[in-house]
This record gives structure tokens, C-alpha cells and sequence, in this order.
């Protein structure tokens, strides 16, 4: 984290800390780097003048450190201590050393999936914590993402929700960054658990992706592509691009849960650890399922029909080219899975009988011989053909004898 020298108006002591240098300055106030008397580092802030003097603001700036006070996790920086009485309120919490997210993907590019699910996967953790507590973040993004050595962390708890504003556009009172604000904060609306989900997910596409899932823009562009356009996520890994796309579902409802998130971010980020594909979700097995089993007649092809009187070498040899196609169209290899598998029936002569398989429409039976019967609808135009080619061959002869007489 880049550091600056104290400027001349800068105060040397806050309370029992001593300032050593300016980490940055924003709508509320300046974050300094101070310690105390036993060498303890802090990233203490110190709020502007102008909102010291609002009572209001101390009002909801002291419910939020109070309840900053009660969360638990190793995901968040810890409030080490506050003064809310001062002439200018002050908090102090835990230093953490390491580039902020934003900066880690300004200097170094578009993380990789496994990084990017690693990292999503303990914010999403840290957020069940502060969600336990009674906080919304309000403003997570990239910049308010510390990388320490012990993994990452997130800052600046419950100030921009400390405010009570409900606009974008005051110094101060925003409530947000735009392109990483969820569209209810940008209507005014309530703002819930599902809002600091949002948030996440938009910043899990920008270090995927290295750039905002939104776009660029001034923040009236911005804000009008939050709420009423899909968001770009194109050169997220698809591994992560549909849980991406659900975090940032217009509708809260339609988000999932901090708690579904990590777990599910887990699991993507051990799978592409070990370098293995990632499988679907319930929801999009059972829907691929049900394409498969919704095929017409026609394409009903002999790969598809039981492997009767061929042994049983043949019949496993037609189940794992039955589960492979079925594999494909899964995104996975499962051959011989549970779509594939011949029910039981009665065997005749060391091979098995007819069998049904998931993947055929009802109706439709072997024959004794072991082929499949002829379809009525293909019968019905080869006869067509032969009346008409036996018609036209008719005309023809008595078109000839004609013309002889």
C-alpha cells in the first residue's frame, strides 16, 4: 500500500496512537498509519470537520462502530479503537500489510480462475460473519479488498452506510461506487445482505477479468447500465461465469447467499487447483437431462438401440459410447453414468434380452430378432415413392405404344 508524508496540517497523535504517515484520503476522512506504545500498527481515520459537526452523522456513526465492534472472522480488519466524542470522531483498525486488490490487478493483469475463487470464497466467508453482526458493507469493491499475506481482507465496515444517504453524488454521502453498486442502492431502496452480494460479484468478474463487468463511463452511464443492462462477462473462466452471473442478478432474490457462495466457491477453487472441469449445477444437470430424453423419433439411431444378442462385451461397448455422447453434451466425461445404465431384464442365451434405456421415448421396443422396428412415418414415404415411380413408368409405357400405333 503506497504511503505518503504527513502534510503540515496533519495532527502527530490521536488519542493513544502516533501517526507516521498518510495511507489515503476520501469522502469521510484521512486514514493514517499509526501505532501505539507497544508497536502496534493501525490504519486509523480521522472524519472531516464539516461532518464531525453533523449530529446526526455521530449518531449513526456510533450504531455502526458498535456493531463493527461485534464482528468475528479473520476476513475482516479488526476494530482495534474509537473515539467518538472527539472533536473529529476517530477509528482505529488492525493494519494489513499488501496491495489492495485493484492494485494487484493494475500491476499484474486478469487473476486466474483458482485465484480469483480463492480469494471470492473467503470475502464471501468474512461476509457471513459481517452479515451476522447486523452489518451491510454498502461499498465493496476492488479498492476496499487489502491482500495480506494471511489471505484477504475486507476495510472500511459500515461507513458509507453510517451516512443514512441515499444518494450517489454528495461528497460524503455516497453510499457506493458505481459499477460495483447493486441496482436497488442506485433506486433508493432498501439495502440487505444481497447487496453486499451484488457488490461481490462484481468484483470477482473486474479481477477475472481486469476490467469492470459494467464498462466505462461517467457514473450516470454506469449507474443506468447497473439497473437496467446485463452485465458483460465475457472474459470471465466458465468456470466461474454462471455463479458470477447469479451474484449479479437484478433481483435480490434471485441472488444466492453469502453461505451458498463460499461453499460453492470452494469447490471451484479445489477443482481448478487440481486442474479438474468443474460440474454443473443441479439445476443445469437436471435440465440437460431433460433435453436428452426429449428427443423426437426420428433421431433415434441404432447407437441408440439396445445392444441385443451381441454379448455382453459389445453391450458395454455401446453404454460407453451411450455415456460419453452424453458426457459431451454435459460439459464432463461421465461414461457408463446413470443415464447409460441397461435396466435389468431377462437374459436368453448368456446375453440380455430387451432393455430400456432413459435416453428412449416410450414406445419404442426392440423386436425379437434384435433391430429396431421400422418407423410407420418412413414406411408411409418410401410408399409414396414407389406409387408415384410406378405411376410415372405407366404413363410412360402407354405414352410409347401410343406413338407405335
Amino acid at each position: 500500500m503506497a504511503m505518503m508524508r504527513l502534510r503540515r496540517e496533519d495532527p502527530r497523535i490521536v488519542g493513544s496512537f502516533r501517526l507516521h504517515r498518510r495511507l489515503g484520503a476520501g469522502g469521510m476522512g484521512v486514514v493514517y498509519l499509526g501505532s501505539d506504545r507497544r508497536g502496534q500498527r493501525v490504519a486509523l481515520k480521522v472524519i472531516r470537520p464539516d461532518l464531525a459537526e453533523d449530529q446526526e452523522f455521530r449518531s449513526r456513526f456510533a450504531r455502526e462502530v458498535s456493531a463493527a465492534r461485534r464482528i468475528r472472522g479473520g476476513c475482516t480488519a479488526r476494530l482495534v479503537a474509537a473515539d467518538l466524542e472527539a472533536e473529529r470522531p476517530w477509528f482505529a483498525t488492525q493494519y494489513v500489510p499488501g496491495p489492495s486488490l485493484h492494485d494487484r490487478v493494475a500491476e499484474e493483469g486478469a487473476l486466474r480462475a483458482a485465484d480469483v475463487a480463492t480469494i471470492g470464497a473467503a470475502l464471501s466467508e468474512g461476509l457471513v460473519a459481517v452479515h451476522e453482526a447486523g452489518v451491510v458493507h454498502r461499498d465493496l469493491k476492488p479498492s476496499n479488498i487489502l491482500l495480506s499475506p494471511k489471505g484477504p481482507r475486507i476495510i472500511d465496515f459500515g461507513i458509507a452506510w453510517a451516512t443514512g444517504a441515499s444518494t450517489l453524488t454528495h461528497v460524503g454521502t455516497a453510499v457506493g461506487s458505481p459499477g460495483f453498486l447493486a441496482p436497488e442502492q442506485v433506486r433508493g431502496a432498501a439495502v440487505t445482505p444481497a447487496t453486499d452480494v451484488f457488490s461481490l460479484g462484481a468484483t470477482l468478474a473486474y479481477a477475472a477479468m481486469a476490467d469492470s463487468p459494467f464498462g466505462h463511463g461517467s457514473s450516470e452511464v454506469m449507474l443506468y447500465r447497473v439497473v437496467h443492462e446485463e452485465p458483460q462477462l465475457h472474459g470471465v473462466p466458465d468456470a466461474l461465469a454462471p455463479l458470477v452471473r447469479a451474484c449479479l442478478a437484478k433481483d435480490p432474490e434471485d441472488r444466492p447467499s453469502t453461505l451458498q457462495l463460499s461453499m460453492r466457491l470452494k469447490e471451484i477453487a479445489a477443482r481448478e487447483a487440481q486442474g479438474l472441469p468443474v460440474s454443473r449445477p443441479p439445476v443445469q444437470r437436471e435440465r440437460a437431462e431433460e433435453r436428452n430424453t426429449l428427443r423426437p423419433t426420428e433421431r433415434y439411431t441404432e447407437r441408440d438401440a439396445p445392444a441385443v444378442g451381441r454379448g455382453p462385451e459389445r453391450g458395454a461397448e455401446r453404454g460407453a459410447e451411450r455415456g460419453a455422447e452424453r458426457g459431451s453434451e454435459r460439459g464432463q466425461a461421465r461414461v457408463g453414468g446413470p443415464a447409460s445404465r441397461p435396466s435389468a431384464g431377462p437374459r436368453t442365451g448368456g446375453s440380455r434380452g430387451p432393455q430400456s434405456r432413459s435416453g428412449t421415448r416410450p414406445g419404442v421396443r426392440a423386436t425379437s430378432t434384435g433391430r429396431r422396428p421400422a418407423n410407420p412415418r418412413l414406411l408411409r414415404q418410401r410408399l409414396f415413392v414407389f406409387v408415384v415411380v410406378t405411376l410415372v413408368v405407366a404413363l410412360g409405357i402407354a405414352a410409347a405404344q401410343a406413338l407405335q400405333g
